[in-house]
């Protein structure tokens, strides 16, 4: 059977040796047929909120908080489209924040890709550094007696515009909403404590689930010690069109986007399977192994406990430089080894939580990652290359048995499966 899997930017073709295939995809929606229509109707008719135009004055300063290249929003297409309807404000008031979290800070070229070169040149952007606290400026203290802190422009902004697409997330359960400014714009520190081993080991910190996840709380708690005054969320299709607007007021606008979301992008299974092919969605979300930790997490949802995973991702970015996570990865002689340290009393490092969830996910499945990463460094993070789909595929059928189900993830993370016996 031939299957076509979302990779880099142009995807592969895979004649797998099966027909016993299980193909899961979100429902396709069509794209909006005017997106610049759809974006003004949804600005000037917003979910619970004022209309952008009328809720801006001109003599207010504006941070709008997008997010970093790793997302695949269409950035680009709709800050135009914010400035058009915000043309009573001089250029000069805005300030773009690119909310990285704690990832690395994109470059003038990526920047440019992401905004469009004529808005780089007409306002400011600036990168977030969660690792400078010069940068920062007081944003509360949580109802735990937490400081947290938020990029200066965010903090001394009179409004604020949070921008963010809708899909289900493998800890917050949906991304959007406050997750925008909260970790994107956030101090290193709050990253490290909403990150800790206890939330992200908590069976409820998982796809799709917003009502009493502890990842999901933290994000609502700290993303409005500030208000949000507008958001911009929408979701996509697999082929990066922007299927609904969801603008507004924060938690009303989420949570339509949340409900939609869930109906088109998540999926029901009877049984788990053997063997899972996945993606991370193609580009730009499988540039690195960090990243790619999403597809397998979507796959584990469904693999059989000892089964065979198998993810398709480029990670021409290899692992990012930024934390701990390729050391703790490479530094450790098993998942649970790394397991062990991560729950070792007062341990906390940068990046321990996409190792931790790796790690969980190893303790259940094997995994091989399709790649360009070197096999050598694939095995140090306890993964197996596969430089042959097919061939592996047909290699584990001769040991679980040839008419074994087979399902396929072809948009990795677009789809999120789940068991309906759970």
């Amino acid at each position: 059977m031939n299957i076509h899997l979302q990779y880099s930017t142009d995807g592969i073709a895979v004649e797998l040796p099966s027909n016993n295939v299980t193909i899961l995809a979100p429902k396709f929606v069509e794209g909006l047929a005017d997106e610049a229509a759809g974006f003004r109707d949804a600005v000037r008719s917003p979910i619970q909120s004022m209309p952008l135009k009328t809720l801006i004055r001109s003599n207010e300063k504006v941070a709008i908080v997008i997010p970093d290249i790793t997302r695949p929003l269409p950035t680009h297409r709709l800050l135009p489209w914010i400035f058009s309807e915000l043309a009573h404000v001089p250029a000069e008031n805005f300030t773009i924040v690119n909310g990285t979290g704690s990832h690395r800070g994109n470059t003038p070229p990526e920047l440019a890709s992401m905004v469009g070169a004529e808005v780089l040149a007409k306002y400011k952007v600036v990168n977030h550094n969660a690792h400078e606290p010069a940068s920062m400026a007081f944003a509360g203290t949580t109802s735990d007696g937490r400081k947290v802190h938020y990029n200066k422009e965010y903090v001394e902004a009179d409004r604020r515009i949070v921008m963010g697409f809708i899909e289900p997330h493998f800890m917050a359960g949906f991304s959007g909403g406050f997750k925008g400014c909260f970790p994107a714009v956030a101090d290193i520190d709050s990253i490290m404590h909403y990150h800790r081993a206890q939330v992200i080991g908590d069976p409820r910190s998982t796809w799709g689930v917003l009502e009493n996840n502890p990842t999901q709380d933290q994000v609502c708690a700290n993303g409005s010690l500030l208000p949000i005054d507008f958001l911009v969320n929408l979701t996509l299709n697999r082929k990066k069109q922007i299927t609904r607007y969801f603008c507004g007021d924060v938690r009303a606008a989420h949570a339509e986007g949340c409900a939609f979301a869930k109906a088109t992008a998540m999926a029901a299974c009877p049984k788990a399977f053997p063997i899972v092919i996945t993606t991370n969605g193609g580009y730009p979300l499988d540039q690195n192994v960090y990243q790619t930790v999403k597809g397998m997490s979507a796959a584990a949802q469904i693999v059989e406990d000892g089964g065979l995973i198998i993810a398709a991702a480029r990670c021409n970015d290899g692992f990012p430089e930024h934390g701990n996570f390729k050391a703790m990865l490479f530094e450790h002689t098993s998942a649970q080894a790394i397991l062990d340290t991560i729950h070792l009393p007062g341990y906390r490092v940068f990046d321990q939580w996409q190792a931790q969830l790796l790690a969980l996910i190893l303790i259940r499945a094997r995994v091989g990652l399709f790649s360009e990463i070197s096999d050598a460094d694939t095995r140090r993070s306890h993964l197996e290359p596969v430089r042959d789909i097919a061939a592996r595929v047909a290699e584990e059928l001769k040991r679980v048995g040839k008419d074994a189900p087979i399902a396929v993830l072809p948009e990795g993370p677009m789809t999120i499966p789940y068991l309906s016996r759970a």
